[in-house]
């Protein structure tokens, strides 16, 4: 069951939401040919700590990690899914890259997560950019009081279907609030009408991940999770807080309405 948010805990949250918007903000025009995940993990700590926030992922030891995440920016490359640890490998003309970042404010917390193309891409990876993307919108505009979490894992389902993509198997968006990861787990696949009703006042992290070959992942030593084809994949994230009418994205500047 997700956990219905105070006025004062969706204040705190709409804080971090900002920061951490006003962080990607300033990271995406970085990501470059020749740029590396340290230099911008560097770059989000600075801006996190001079807007007031913590990094909600540095020393983080998720659900089946080995061991507490060593950064405050997940960087995952290419066929990397998730949980990417950043590196100096220059990023590459044609690679994706994963920008997954944390913000905490007052003890609550923000989610999101985009993908960024390097330079000029090919035809695939544009299908599977623009598919992730879109999915993430269908599923927020699903995030409705009355709706379902599996309304939800439909909308997000059918766009990659739609675009001959798949859905990753075995990763899930979260609930959110005084904890990283709350319940419930949003899945990226569902049917409609099922699952857990939504109520105005839960917080969801929705995120969708698509690979454009195998939909199973494995586990890196690093904790980072590959495609088992090694297939490109791709991310997008929006931490989601459901009201009365329109869903409130808090992770961009200015929320849909």
């Amino acid at each position: 069951m997700a956990a219905i948010k105070t006025d004062r805990e969706i204040a705190l949250m709409r804080v971090a939401g900002k920061i951490l918007a006003k962080t990607f903000q300033a990271l995406v025009p970085l990501v470059r040919p020749g740029a590396s995940g340290v230099a911008l993990d560097a770059h989000a700590r600075m801006l996190i700590k001079q807007w007031g926030g913590h990094p909600a992922f540095l020393g983080y030891k998720p659900y089946g990690a080995a061991r507490p995440f060593p950064a405050a920016l997940c960087v995952s490359i290419n066929d990397v899914v998730v949980h990417g640890v950043p590196t100096n490998r220059p990023f590459a003309e044609g690679d994706l890259i994963k920008l997954d970042l944390g913000v905490r404010v007052g003890g609550y917390y923000a989610d999101a997560a985009l993908t960024v193309p390097v330079g000029r891409v090919s035809a695939d990876a544009e299908r599977l950019l623009n598919a992730t993307k879109q999915a993430l919108e269908r599923g927020m505009r699903a995030a409705r009081a009355g709706n379902t979490l599996g309304d939800i894992g439909y909308a997000i389902s059918s766009v990659a279907k739609r675009h001959r993509v798949k859905v990753v198997e075995g990763l899930t968006g979260h609930g959110i609030g005084s904890e990283l990861h709350e319940d419930p787990a949003v899945l990226n696949e569902g049917s409609p009408h099922t699952g857990l009703t939504l109520a105005a006042g839960m917080a969801l992290a929705i995120e969708p991940m698509f690979s454009l070959g195998s939909k199973r992942i494995v586990q890196q030593d690093d904790d980072g999770y590959t495609t088992s084809d090694r297939a490109m994949s791709a991310h997008f994230e929006h931490t989601v807080l459901i009201t009365d009418g329109a869903p409130e994205v808090l992770t961009v500047l200015y929320y849909y309405a």
